[in-house]
């Protein structure tokens, strides 16, 4: 559908400028396809009857038909100009669509090659120790703190560019952002988290990094930044539902050129 609509905007634009005003001096005019000056007189194809028609010179405000038609020819080509630019631009998200795989999973691409970043394992660090997330039903009978964590003080996924961008293709229609992590001792901390197992709710505190996005197709791929450039550190890519603490992750660190 994104692709036709270019088309039909194309082709909107090419009937459009495919009619003139041929002014009268009585303040009339004749929609007409073309129209040559022969001698005494007026010769042109008028739309209404799809035919060739001839009228009086002497008849015919020539020179306000020439303005007109002058200006309506600029507006033309500026049209079409935009129209070209448009669909220039679709075309370029249509390529930079194409470089990543259908896969679900976090990208980016590097001199034309595109990478993947593995998805990390996360833990819940609570005072009875730590519980692989899948594996943590139902949730802690007593109120207390814990921790979602991933392994390793530092990512193996390091960039130097600030505003490092990547594409995330959706695993279904969730939400998706990006977090700044904590390091302590041998883990990342993803989030700080707090139970409440009466009610069996958990309370998620983590640090958001405001992003931008753009949507390259309509079956969840997208390409994402950070609105500012990142400080050194350590982030995350998350895809996740909320109030939901099963949250995909993929870990990577800014580091300072």
């Amino acid at each position: 559908m994104r692709r036709l609509l270019p088309l039909l905007a194309a082709l909107a634009l090419l009937a459009w400028a495919a009619n003139l005003k041929l002014y009268l001096k009585d303040g009339t005019y004749q929609l007409v396809r073309e129209y040559q000056v022969e001698d005494d007189r007026v010769r042109y194809y008028s739309i209404e009857r799809s035919d060739w028609e001839e009228i009086p010179l002497d008849l015919v405000n020539l020179e306000r038909t020439r303005t007109e038609a002058a200006e309506h020819q600029a507006e033309v080509e500026k049209q079409a100009k935009v129209l070209s630019e448009e669909d220039k631009a679709e075309r370029a998200i249509q390529d930079e669509a194409m470089k990543i795989p259908q896969d679900p999973g976090v990208y980016w691409v590097d001199a034309g090659k595109t990478n993947i970043i593995r998805r990390a394992d996360s833990t819940v660090h609570t005072n009875k120790g730590r519980s692989v997330l899948a594996h943590m039903a139902p949730l802690p009978v007593v109120s207390g703190k814990g921790t979602l964590e991933i392994a390793g003080a530092h990512s193996l996924n390091v960039f130097t560019n600030s505003e490092q961008e990547f594409y995330i293709q959706l695993a279904q229609t969730e939400r998706f952002g990006m977090l700044r992590l904590a390091s302590k001792g041998t883990v990342r901390i993803v989030e700080n988290l707090t139970f409440a197992p009466v009610v069996k709710e958990v309370t998620q505190e983590n640090t958001p990094v405001e992003i931008l996005r753009r949507e390259l197709t309509s079956d969840g791929l997208y390409k994402i930044w950070a609105k500012d450039p990142l400080e050194p550190g350590e982030y995350a890519v998350i895809e996740y539902s909320e109030g939901d603490l099963n949250m995909m992750i993929w870990d990577f660190a800014i580091k300072a050129k």
